[in-house]
Protein backbone atom coordinates (compact mmCIF):
# COMPACT_ATOMS: atom_id res chain seq x y z
CA UNK A 1 0.00 0.00 0.00
CA UNK A 2 1.40 3.40 -0.96
CA UNK A 3 1.94 6.19 1.49
CA UNK A 4 2.59 9.90 1.12
CA UNK A 5 5.27 12.03 2.74
CA UNK A 6 4.76 15.77 3.04
CA UNK A 7 7.80 17.75 1.93
CA UNK A 8 8.33 21.44 1.31
CA UNK A 9 9.89 22.78 -1.86
CA UNK A 10 10.33 26.30 -3.17
CA UNK A 11 9.04 27.52 -6.54
CA UNK A 12 9.88 30.72 -8.37
CA UNK A 13 6.60 32.53 -9.01
CA UNK A 14 8.06 34.14 -12.15
CA UNK A 15 9.42 31.17 -14.09
CA UNK A 16 8.47 28.09 -12.05
CA UNK A 17 12.05 27.09 -11.16
CA UNK A 18 12.05 24.49 -8.37
CA UNK A 19 14.52 24.40 -5.48
CA UNK A 20 14.73 22.41 -2.27
CA UNK A 21 15.81 25.50 -0.35
CA UNK A 22 14.89 29.16 -0.40
CA UNK A 23 16.99 31.37 -2.66
CA UNK A 24 17.15 35.15 -2.70
CA UNK A 25 17.63 35.27 -6.47
CA UNK A 26 16.26 32.80 -8.99
CA UNK A 27 19.15 31.22 -10.96
CA UNK A 28 16.88 30.77 -14.01
CA UNK A 29 15.19 34.17 -14.49
CA UNK A 30 17.37 36.20 -12.05
CA UNK A 31 14.34 37.74 -10.28
CA UNK A 32 14.74 38.67 -6.61
CA UNK A 33 12.56 37.47 -3.69
CA UNK A 34 10.33 35.44 -6.02
CA UNK A 35 10.52 32.04 -4.26
CA UNK A 36 7.41 30.72 -2.55
CA UNK A 37 7.32 27.74 -0.23
CA UNK A 38 4.82 25.05 -1.18
CA UNK A 39 4.21 21.72 0.53
CA UNK A 40 4.00 18.83 -1.92
CA UNK A 41 2.95 15.26 -1.49
CA UNK A 42 5.59 12.74 -2.59
CA UNK A 43 4.20 9.26 -3.19
CA UNK A 44 6.31 6.24 -2.19
CA UNK A 45 5.64 2.53 -2.29
CA UNK A 46 4.22 0.22 -4.88
CA UNK A 47 3.16 3.00 -7.25
CA UNK A 48 6.66 4.37 -7.61
CA UNK A 49 8.12 0.96 -8.40
CA UNK A 50 5.89 0.19 -11.32
CA UNK A 51 7.24 2.78 -13.68
CA UNK A 52 5.47 5.84 -15.04
CA UNK A 53 1.67 5.87 -15.13
CA UNK A 54 -0.66 7.77 -17.35
CA UNK A 55 -4.04 9.29 -16.35
CA UNK A 56 -5.83 5.94 -16.36
CA UNK A 57 -3.18 4.26 -14.22
CA UNK A 58 -1.82 2.09 -17.05
CA UNK A 59 1.78 2.05 -18.16
CA UNK A 60 2.71 4.73 -20.64
CA UNK A 61 2.54 3.40 -24.21
CA UNK A 62 5.59 3.58 -26.41
CA UNK A 63 5.59 6.75 -28.53
CA UNK A 64 5.95 6.52 -32.30
CA UNK A 65 8.00 8.84 -34.46
CA UNK A 66 5.95 10.32 -37.30
CA UNK A 67 6.91 12.37 -40.35
CA UNK A 68 5.70 15.89 -40.98
CA UNK A 69 3.31 14.88 -43.77
CA UNK A 70 1.50 12.42 -41.47
CA UNK A 71 0.72 14.98 -38.77
CA UNK A 72 -2.94 16.05 -38.63
CA UNK A 73 -3.09 19.87 -38.57
CA UNK A 74 -6.02 21.02 -36.45
CA UNK A 75 -5.48 24.58 -37.69
CA UNK A 76 -7.48 23.83 -40.84
CA UNK A 77 -10.57 23.01 -38.79
CA UNK A 78 -11.12 26.15 -36.78
CA UNK A 79 -14.38 26.36 -34.86
CA UNK A 80 -16.40 29.54 -35.34
CA UNK A 81 -17.15 31.13 -31.97
CA UNK A 82 -20.27 32.89 -33.24
CA UNK A 83 -18.64 36.25 -32.42
CA UNK A 84 -16.63 37.91 -35.17
CA UNK A 85 -14.71 39.98 -32.62
CA UNK A 86 -13.76 36.95 -30.50
CA UNK A 87 -12.80 34.93 -33.58
CA UNK A 88 -10.65 37.81 -34.85
CA UNK A 89 -8.57 37.88 -31.65
CA UNK A 90 -8.17 34.08 -31.66
CA UNK A 91 -6.82 34.25 -35.20
CA UNK A 92 -9.92 33.11 -37.07
CA UNK A 93 -11.66 30.80 -34.61
CA UNK A 94 -11.02 28.12 -31.99
CA UNK A 95 -8.32 25.59 -32.83
CA UNK A 96 -9.22 22.05 -31.62
CA UNK A 97 -6.73 20.85 -29.03
CA UNK A 98 -5.73 24.37 -27.98
CA UNK A 99 -5.45 25.69 -24.43
CA UNK A 100 -6.57 29.33 -24.07
CA UNK A 101 -6.15 31.48 -20.96
CA UNK A 102 -8.45 34.50 -20.50
CA UNK A 103 -7.56 36.93 -17.71
CA UNK A 104 -9.07 40.21 -16.59
CA UNK A 105 -10.18 42.32 -13.65
CA UNK A 106 -13.04 41.10 -11.44
CA UNK A 107 -16.44 41.90 -12.96
CA UNK A 108 -15.02 42.81 -16.35
CA UNK A 109 -17.16 40.19 -18.12
CA UNK A 110 -14.96 37.10 -18.59
CA UNK A 111 -17.66 34.64 -17.49
CA UNK A 112 -20.29 36.47 -19.53
CA UNK A 113 -18.15 36.36 -22.66
CA UNK A 114 -17.43 32.64 -22.31
CA UNK A 115 -21.04 31.79 -21.45
CA UNK A 116 -22.26 33.64 -24.55
CA UNK A 117 -19.63 31.82 -26.60
CA UNK A 118 -20.66 28.46 -25.12
CA UNK A 119 -24.31 29.14 -25.96
CA UNK A 120 -23.42 30.11 -29.53
CA UNK A 121 -21.30 26.98 -30.01
CA UNK A 122 -24.01 24.70 -28.64
CA UNK A 123 -26.61 26.24 -30.96
CA UNK A 124 -24.33 25.29 -33.87
CA UNK A 125 -24.22 21.64 -32.82
CA UNK A 126 -20.99 21.67 -30.81
CA UNK A 127 -20.81 19.89 -27.47
CA UNK A 128 -19.64 22.28 -24.73
CA UNK A 129 -18.92 21.55 -21.06
CA UNK A 130 -18.85 24.55 -18.71
CA UNK A 131 -17.10 23.74 -15.41
CA UNK A 132 -17.52 26.36 -12.70
CA UNK A 133 -15.56 26.45 -9.47
CA UNK A 134 -16.63 29.94 -8.40
CA UNK A 135 -20.37 30.04 -9.08
CA UNK A 136 -23.17 27.64 -8.35
CA UNK A 137 -25.29 26.23 -11.15
CA UNK A 138 -28.23 28.43 -10.10
CA UNK A 139 -26.06 31.55 -10.47
CA UNK A 140 -25.07 30.47 -13.97
CA UNK A 141 -28.72 29.86 -14.83
CA UNK A 142 -29.61 33.40 -13.74
CA UNK A 143 -26.93 34.83 -16.04
CA UNK A 144 -28.06 32.61 -18.91
CA UNK A 145 -31.66 33.83 -18.44
CA UNK A 146 -30.44 37.42 -18.58
CA UNK A 147 -28.45 37.07 -21.79
CA UNK A 148 -30.74 34.49 -23.44
CA UNK A 149 -29.59 30.95 -24.05
CA UNK A 150 -31.48 29.71 -27.12
CA UNK A 151 -31.94 25.95 -27.26
CA UNK A 152 -28.76 25.07 -25.32
CA UNK A 153 -29.05 21.44 -26.46
CA UNK A 154 -25.30 20.74 -26.57
CA UNK A 155 -24.37 22.76 -23.48
CA UNK A 156 -23.68 21.03 -20.16
CA UNK A 157 -22.64 22.41 -16.79
CA UNK A 158 -20.66 21.03 -13.89
CA UNK A 159 -19.87 22.60 -10.52
CA UNK A 160 -16.59 20.98 -9.45
CA UNK A 161 -13.12 21.96 -8.24
CA UNK A 162 -11.39 18.58 -7.79
CA UNK A 163 -9.17 17.90 -10.78
CA UNK A 164 -9.48 14.10 -10.57
CA UNK A 165 -13.28 14.31 -10.82
CA UNK A 166 -13.00 16.69 -13.78
CA UNK A 167 -10.68 14.22 -15.52
CA UNK A 168 -13.26 11.45 -15.12
CA UNK A 169 -16.05 13.61 -16.57
CA UNK A 170 -13.91 14.62 -19.55
CA UNK A 171 -12.97 10.98 -20.15
CA UNK A 172 -16.67 10.12 -20.26
CA UNK A 173 -18.11 13.09 -22.18
CA UNK A 174 -15.33 14.07 -24.67
CA UNK A 175 -16.75 17.57 -25.41
CA UNK A 176 -15.60 19.68 -28.34
CA UNK A 177 -14.98 22.67 -26.07
CA UNK A 178 -14.42 22.80 -22.31
CA UNK A 179 -14.52 25.99 -20.21
CA UNK A 180 -12.98 26.04 -16.72
CA UNK A 181 -13.91 29.03 -14.55
CA UNK A 182 -11.43 29.51 -12.97
CA UNK A 183 -8.06 27.76 -12.88
CA UNK A 184 -7.26 29.30 -9.46
CA UNK A 185 -10.15 27.38 -7.86
CA UNK A 186 -9.09 23.96 -9.12
CA UNK A 187 -6.94 21.60 -7.06
CA UNK A 188 -5.51 18.10 -7.13
CA UNK A 189 -5.45 15.66 -4.25
CA UNK A 190 -1.91 14.68 -5.21
CA UNK A 191 -0.72 18.16 -4.24
CA UNK A 192 -0.71 19.05 -0.56
CA UNK A 193 -1.09 22.83 -1.00
CA UNK A 194 -4.22 25.00 -1.10
CA UNK A 195 -6.14 25.84 -4.32
CA UNK A 196 -4.68 28.85 -6.10
CA UNK A 197 -1.13 28.19 -4.91
CA UNK A 198 1.78 28.13 -7.33
CA UNK A 199 1.99 24.33 -7.32
CA UNK A 200 -1.74 23.76 -7.79
CA UNK A 201 -2.12 26.25 -10.62
CA UNK A 202 0.86 24.83 -12.45
CA UNK A 203 -0.32 21.24 -12.01
CA UNK A 204 -3.87 22.03 -13.15
CA UNK A 205 -2.64 23.89 -16.23
CA UNK A 206 -0.22 21.10 -17.07
CA UNK A 207 -2.94 18.45 -16.88
CA UNK A 208 -5.36 20.47 -18.96
CA UNK A 209 -2.64 21.00 -21.57
CA UNK A 210 -2.06 17.23 -21.78
CA UNK A 211 -5.81 16.66 -22.01
CA UNK A 212 -6.21 19.17 -24.84
CA UNK A 213 -3.34 17.74 -26.89
CA UNK A 214 -4.35 14.09 -26.45
CA UNK A 215 -8.12 14.40 -26.94
CA UNK A 216 -8.34 17.38 -29.29
CA UNK A 217 -10.64 19.23 -26.89
CA UNK A 218 -10.33 23.02 -26.96
CA UNK A 219 -10.05 24.18 -23.35
CA UNK A 220 -10.57 27.72 -22.03
CA UNK A 221 -9.13 28.65 -18.64
CA UNK A 222 -10.31 31.74 -16.79
CA UNK A 223 -7.49 33.32 -14.80
CA UNK A 224 -7.35 35.92 -12.05
CA UNK A 225 -5.11 38.98 -12.26
CA UNK A 226 -2.95 40.74 -9.70
CA UNK A 227 -3.25 44.40 -8.77
CA UNK A 228 -0.60 45.15 -11.40
CA UNK A 229 -2.89 43.65 -14.08
CA UNK A 230 -0.83 40.51 -14.81
CA UNK A 231 -2.05 36.92 -14.60
CA UNK A 232 -2.04 35.65 -11.02
CA UNK A 233 0.02 32.56 -10.28
CA UNK A 234 3.34 31.38 -11.66
CA UNK A 235 4.66 32.94 -14.84
CA UNK A 236 5.09 29.44 -16.22
CA UNK A 237 1.29 29.34 -16.60
CA UNK A 238 1.54 31.70 -19.57
CA UNK A 239 4.26 29.51 -21.09
CA UNK A 240 2.14 26.35 -20.84
CA UNK A 241 -0.98 27.64 -22.60
CA UNK A 242 -1.25 28.25 -26.35
CA UNK A 243 -3.02 31.60 -26.18
CA UNK A 244 -3.16 34.34 -23.53
CA UNK A 245 -6.00 36.85 -23.80
CA UNK A 246 -6.56 39.92 -21.63
CA UNK A 247 -10.08 41.28 -21.21
CA UNK A 248 -9.92 44.90 -20.09
CA UNK A 249 -11.97 48.07 -19.97
CA UNK A 250 -11.19 51.37 -21.64
CA UNK A 251 -10.08 54.31 -19.54
CA UNK A 252 -13.67 55.44 -19.05
CA UNK A 253 -15.15 51.94 -18.82
CA UNK A 254 -17.49 52.41 -21.79
CA UNK A 255 -16.02 49.55 -23.83
CA UNK A 256 -14.51 46.15 -23.20
CA UNK A 257 -11.38 45.35 -25.18
CA UNK A 258 -10.09 41.82 -25.76
CA UNK A 259 -6.36 41.72 -26.50
CA UNK A 260 -4.01 38.87 -27.31
CA UNK A 261 -0.67 38.78 -25.48
CA UNK A 262 0.35 35.38 -26.87
CA UNK A 263 -1.11 33.33 -29.70
CA UNK A 264 0.48 30.27 -31.27
CA UNK A 265 -2.22 30.17 -33.95
CA UNK A 266 -2.52 33.80 -35.02
CA UNK A 267 -1.45 37.40 -34.64
CA UNK A 268 -1.03 39.07 -31.26
CA UNK A 269 -1.90 42.51 -32.63
CA UNK A 270 -5.64 42.00 -33.05
CA UNK A 271 -8.23 43.43 -30.67
CA UNK A 272 -11.93 42.81 -30.19
CA UNK A 273 -14.22 45.60 -29.00
CA UNK A 274 -17.36 44.91 -26.97
CA UNK A 275 -19.94 46.97 -25.13
CA UNK A 276 -21.53 45.75 -21.91
CA UNK A 277 -25.33 46.00 -22.00
CA UNK A 278 -28.18 44.69 -19.88
CA UNK A 279 -28.42 41.49 -21.92
CA UNK A 280 -24.69 40.77 -21.97
CA UNK A 281 -21.78 41.76 -24.17
CA UNK A 282 -22.54 43.27 -27.56
CA UNK A 283 -20.02 43.38 -30.40
CA UNK A 284 -18.88 46.77 -31.68
CA UNK A 285 -18.42 45.98 -35.37
CA UNK A 286 -17.48 49.54 -36.37
CA UNK A 287 -15.69 51.09 -33.40
CA UNK A 288 -14.48 54.04 -35.50
CA UNK A 289 -18.01 55.28 -36.10
CA UNK A 290 -18.83 54.91 -32.43
CA UNK A 291 -15.66 56.69 -31.28
CA UNK A 292 -16.36 59.68 -33.53
CA UNK A 293 -20.02 60.10 -32.59
CA UNK A 294 -21.01 63.42 -30.97
CA UNK A 295 -17.70 65.07 -31.90
CA UNK A 296 -17.85 68.89 -31.93
CA UNK A 297 -18.07 70.79 -35.21
CA UNK A 298 -15.50 73.43 -36.15
CA UNK A 299 -13.87 73.29 -32.72
CA UNK A 300 -10.23 74.19 -32.31
CA UNK A 301 -7.94 71.57 -30.81
CA UNK A 302 -9.83 68.55 -32.22
CA UNK A 303 -8.17 66.33 -34.85
CA UNK A 304 -9.08 62.88 -36.17
CA UNK A 305 -6.34 60.29 -36.67
CA UNK A 306 -6.29 56.69 -37.85
CA UNK A 307 -4.38 53.98 -35.99
CA UNK A 308 -3.92 50.28 -36.62
CA UNK A 309 -4.81 47.64 -34.06
CA UNK A 310 -3.50 44.52 -35.77
CA UNK A 311 -5.06 44.64 -39.23
CA UNK A 312 -8.00 46.82 -38.15
CA UNK A 313 -7.90 50.58 -38.90
CA UNK A 314 -9.37 52.55 -36.01
CA UNK A 315 -10.32 56.23 -36.21
CA UNK A 316 -9.96 58.25 -33.01
CA UNK A 317 -10.29 61.88 -32.06
CA UNK A 318 -7.29 63.57 -30.42
CA UNK A 319 -8.12 66.69 -28.44
CA UNK A 320 -5.66 69.37 -27.37
CA UNK A 321 -6.03 72.40 -25.11
CA UNK A 322 -3.32 75.06 -24.78
CA UNK A 323 -3.64 78.10 -22.53
CA UNK A 324 -1.34 80.51 -20.73
CA UNK A 325 -0.04 79.21 -17.45
CA UNK A 326 -1.05 80.93 -14.23
CA UNK A 327 2.08 79.75 -12.43
CA UNK A 328 5.80 79.90 -13.03
CA UNK A 329 5.99 76.33 -14.38
CA UNK A 330 3.85 75.13 -17.27
CA UNK A 331 1.63 72.14 -16.62
CA UNK A 332 1.41 69.09 -18.88
CA UNK A 333 -1.30 66.44 -18.73
CA UNK A 334 -1.94 63.46 -21.04
CA UNK A 335 -4.91 61.12 -21.10
CA UNK A 336 -4.81 58.18 -23.49
CA UNK A 337 -1.24 58.79 -24.67
CA UNK A 338 2.15 58.48 -23.04
CA UNK A 339 3.03 61.50 -20.90
CA UNK A 340 6.70 61.42 -21.87
CA UNK A 341 5.77 61.24 -25.55
CA UNK A 342 3.68 64.38 -25.16
CA UNK A 343 6.59 66.25 -23.57
CA UNK A 344 8.85 65.12 -26.42
CA UNK A 345 6.45 66.38 -29.11
CA UNK A 346 6.00 69.73 -27.34
CA UNK A 347 9.78 70.13 -27.20
CA UNK A 348 10.05 69.38 -30.95
CA UNK A 349 7.36 71.99 -31.72
CA UNK A 350 9.15 74.62 -29.66
CA UNK A 351 12.61 73.88 -31.04
CA UNK A 352 11.83 73.19 -34.71
CA UNK A 353 8.80 75.43 -35.28
CA UNK A 354 9.49 78.31 -32.90
CA UNK A 355 6.29 78.03 -30.81
CA UNK A 356 6.58 79.43 -27.28
CA UNK A 357 4.94 76.51 -25.49
CA UNK A 358 7.13 76.68 -22.38
CA UNK A 359 4.86 79.44 -21.05
CA UNK A 360 1.63 77.54 -21.75
CA UNK A 361 -0.24 74.70 -20.09
CA UNK A 362 -0.89 71.83 -22.49
CA UNK A 363 -3.54 69.12 -22.12
CA UNK A 364 -4.04 66.24 -24.58
CA UNK A 365 -6.86 63.70 -24.48
CA UNK A 366 -7.91 60.74 -26.67
CA UNK A 367 -11.70 60.72 -26.83
CA UNK A 368 -13.50 57.46 -26.14
CA UNK A 369 -11.20 56.20 -23.40
CA UNK A 370 -8.83 54.39 -25.76
CA UNK A 371 -5.12 54.05 -25.04
CA UNK A 372 -2.81 55.04 -27.92
CA UNK A 373 0.69 53.59 -28.21
CA UNK A 374 1.33 53.75 -31.97
CA UNK A 375 3.73 56.53 -33.14
CA UNK A 376 1.35 57.28 -36.04
CA UNK A 377 -0.67 59.45 -33.63
CA UNK A 378 2.23 61.91 -33.24
CA UNK A 379 1.15 64.15 -36.10
CA UNK A 380 -2.42 64.33 -34.79
CA UNK A 381 -1.14 65.39 -31.34
CA UNK A 382 0.97 68.12 -32.96
CA UNK A 383 -2.02 69.32 -35.02
CA UNK A 384 -4.33 69.34 -32.00
CA UNK A 385 -1.87 71.38 -29.93
CA UNK A 386 -1.22 73.82 -32.79
CA UNK A 387 -4.94 74.20 -33.49
CA UNK A 388 -5.65 75.08 -29.88
CA UNK A 389 -2.58 77.36 -29.65
CA UNK A 390 -3.69 79.37 -32.71
CA UNK A 391 -7.40 78.91 -31.89
CA UNK A 392 -8.04 77.79 -35.47
CA UNK A 393 -10.17 74.72 -36.21
CA UNK A 394 -8.92 71.88 -38.40
CA UNK A 395 -11.60 71.06 -41.03
CA UNK A 396 -13.94 68.30 -39.85
CA UNK A 397 -13.41 66.27 -43.02
CA UNK A 398 -9.61 66.04 -42.53
CA UNK A 399 -7.70 63.10 -41.12
CA UNK A 400 -4.08 63.34 -39.93
CA UNK A 401 -1.52 60.64 -39.15
CA UNK A 402 2.25 60.22 -39.16
CA UNK A 403 5.24 59.80 -36.87
CA UNK A 404 7.23 62.88 -35.80
CA UNK A 405 11.00 62.68 -35.33
CA UNK A 406 13.25 64.79 -33.13
CA UNK A 407 14.45 66.82 -36.11
CA UNK A 408 10.89 67.80 -36.94
CA UNK A 409 10.66 65.35 -39.84
CA UNK A 410 7.47 63.39 -40.47
CA UNK A 411 8.27 59.73 -40.93
CA UNK A 412 6.33 57.07 -42.81
CA UNK A 413 3.93 54.63 -41.13
CA UNK A 414 2.77 51.16 -42.16
CA UNK A 415 -0.36 50.38 -44.20
CA UNK A 416 -1.22 53.99 -44.97
CA UNK A 417 -3.56 52.92 -47.78
CA UNK A 418 -5.73 50.92 -45.36
CA UNK A 419 -6.01 53.94 -43.08
CA UNK A 420 -7.06 56.19 -45.95
CA UNK A 421 -9.66 53.71 -47.21
CA UNK A 422 -11.19 53.49 -43.72
CA UNK A 423 -11.36 57.30 -43.51
CA UNK A 424 -12.91 57.47 -46.95
CA UNK A 425 -15.66 55.03 -45.92
CA UNK A 426 -16.60 57.34 -43.05
CA UNK A 427 -16.86 60.41 -45.28
CA UNK A 428 -13.50 62.15 -44.87
CA UNK A 429 -12.41 64.25 -47.86
CA UNK A 430 -8.78 65.06 -47.09
CA UNK A 431 -5.83 63.17 -45.57
CA UNK A 432 -2.59 64.72 -44.32
CA UNK A 433 0.14 62.11 -44.04
CA UNK A 434 3.91 61.62 -44.51
CA UNK A 435 5.14 62.45 -48.00
CA UNK A 436 6.62 58.99 -48.51
CA UNK A 437 3.24 57.36 -47.85
CA UNK A 438 1.44 59.94 -49.99
CA UNK A 439 3.43 58.93 -53.08
CA UNK A 440 2.22 55.35 -52.70
CA UNK A 441 -1.44 56.27 -52.08
CA UNK A 442 -2.08 58.57 -55.03
CA UNK A 443 -4.14 55.84 -56.73
CA UNK A 444 -6.91 56.13 -54.12
CA UNK A 445 -9.72 58.23 -55.57
CA UNK A 446 -12.40 60.25 -53.80
CA UNK A 447 -10.13 61.73 -51.14
CA UNK A 448 -7.48 64.46 -51.36
CA UNK A 449 -4.07 63.24 -50.25
CA UNK A 450 -1.53 65.77 -48.97
CA UNK A 451 2.01 64.69 -48.14
CA UNK A 452 4.22 66.68 -45.78
CA UNK A 453 7.91 66.24 -44.92
CA UNK A 454 8.49 68.55 -41.95
CA UNK A 455 6.22 70.00 -39.28
CA UNK A 456 6.94 73.51 -40.62
CA UNK A 457 5.13 72.52 -43.83
CA UNK A 458 2.24 71.28 -41.72
CA UNK A 459 2.02 74.60 -39.89
CA UNK A 460 1.92 76.62 -43.10
CA UNK A 461 -0.65 74.22 -44.54
CA UNK A 462 -3.00 74.47 -41.58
Amino acid sequence: MSRQNKEAVFFCTECGYESKKWLGQCPACHSWNSFSEEPVAVSTGSKSQGGKKNRTGQGSPEKKIVSLKDIDAYGEERIDTGSSEFSRVLGGGIVPGSLVLIAGDPGIGKSTLLLQTAIGLSDKGRSVLYISGEESLSQIKLRADRIGYGSGMGLSFLSETLLENIDQVLDREHPDVCIIDSVQTMYSEDIGSAPGSVTQVRECAQRMMMRAKEDGTAIFLVGHVTKEGTVAGPRVLEHIVDTVLYFEAGDNGAFRILRSAKNRFGSTNEIGVFEMKGNGLSEVLNPSELMLSDRPENASGAVVTCLLEGTRPLLLEVQGLVCETAFGMARRQASGIDYNRLNLLLAVMEKRAGLQLSRCDAYVNVAGGMRVTEPAADLAVVCAVLSSYKDLAVPDDTIVFGEVGLSGEIRAVRQADERIKEAKKLGFKRAILPRYNARHCEHIEGIEIIGVRYIRELFSLL
